[in-house]
């Protein structure tokens, strides 16, 4: 059976829109923004001469901005993903890329293919908003998992910077110029703000909030019974560094037992749409003898009511709580 050259256009206007987000992500803010990049971004801002405060505002404004605009109707799908992916792009700005992907993708399937206007417009609108939103949710993963990983890092370097005499504030100062980021930019906008009279406590506790963190979570409810029970805190960081080392292991461990019940409902539920796209775009006649039964739409829909039960019966059985 032939494959229709559509097929491969739909899935390159797809790659070519990831690859135009990430070009225009590094083009305006540059390659440091990069979740690969080994430079801390908020040194590298102040290296440039920017004053503390201004970086302190710009870094707080562009991790804080998705938080306020759930109303909007496409926005609100991705708004919780932006912020803790720290996007940079504005809401406004990702909404306008959305929409100036959608328009090049538009453009793109109607001089490499034949159908008509409205599926153009489906599907350009479909591969901006969802090229986007796949770009958004990567980032998302991959930076909460980094961070999750630094973690306990970070701790094990505040306890050792504890245990030689310096004050917490020092010791979140020296977490921010020794680790990568997104970490070391994370405690460096804390250590900025305490330097500028903020608690740390609720410094930490924000943070955690914004990134939807258990760990952040108790680091900073330890700092914060620390600071108004008192007590030793470098011993109070080095026992919750090891239960964090010990959650994230048993974190791993149930994800690779799950994989393949959750990869097996992924593929269960996919393919029958991915062969169903294939086999129309392949021989576009090919249910033409089936279409006019009266049992065709009915069966479609129990099909898909079918496929979706799958996934989410699944996603319940192997999502388990760390």
């Amino acid at each position: 059976m032939p494959i229709n050259a559509e097929l491969i256009i739909y899935g390159l206007v797809f790659i070519g829109v990831l690859v135009l987000v990430e070009g225009v992500y590094l083009t305006v803010f540059g390659k440091s923004i990069s979740l690969n990049s080994k430079v801390n971004r908020r040194l590298e801002m102040l290296d440039k001469g920017q004053a503390r405060q201004d970086v302190l505002e710009q870094l707080r404004k562009e991790m804080a901005q998705h938080s306020g605009v759930r109303s909007i109707p496409i926005y609100s799908l991705l708004c919780d993903k932006a912020q803790k992916a720290a996007i940079a792009f504005s809401p406004r700005q990702l909404i306008l890329l959305m929409a100036g992907l959608s328009g090049v993708a538009f453009l793109g399937l109607t001089i490499g293919t034949d159908s008509g206007p409205l599926t153009n417009m489906i599907v350009g609108l479909a591969a901006g908003v969802g090229g986007v939103y796949f770009w958004v949710s990567a980032k998302a993963n991959k930076r909460i998992s980094m961070i999750e990983e630094q973690l306990p890092d970070a701790i094990e370097l505040m306890v050792r910077s504890l245990r030689v005499g310096h004050p917490f504030s020092s010791a979140i100062q020296i977490v921010s110029k020794e680790l990568d980021d997104p970490l070391a930019t994370e405690f460096g906008m804390i250590a900025d703000e305490s330097a500028y009279g903020r608690d740390v406590g609720e410094a930490l506790k924000d943070m955690a909030e914004r990134l939807d963190m258990q760990d952040m979570r108790f680091l900073a409810v330890a700092v914060t019974i620390q600071q108004q029970s008192g007590g030793n805190l470098a011993e109070i960081l080095a026992g919750l560094s090891k239960v964090i080392r010990a959650r994230f292991r048993l974190f791993r461990r149930v994800k690779a037992i799950t994989a393949e019940a959750k990869w097996s409902g992924k593929f269960l539920s996919g393919f029958p749409v991915a062969a169903l796209i294939f086999i129309n775009l392949s021989d576009p006649h090919y249910y033409d003898e089936v279409k006019d039964h009266e049992l065709f739409i009915p069966a479609c829909i129990a099909v898909a009511l079918f496929l979706a039960a799958n996934l989410f019966v699944m996603r319940i059985l192997t999502n388990i709580k760390v």
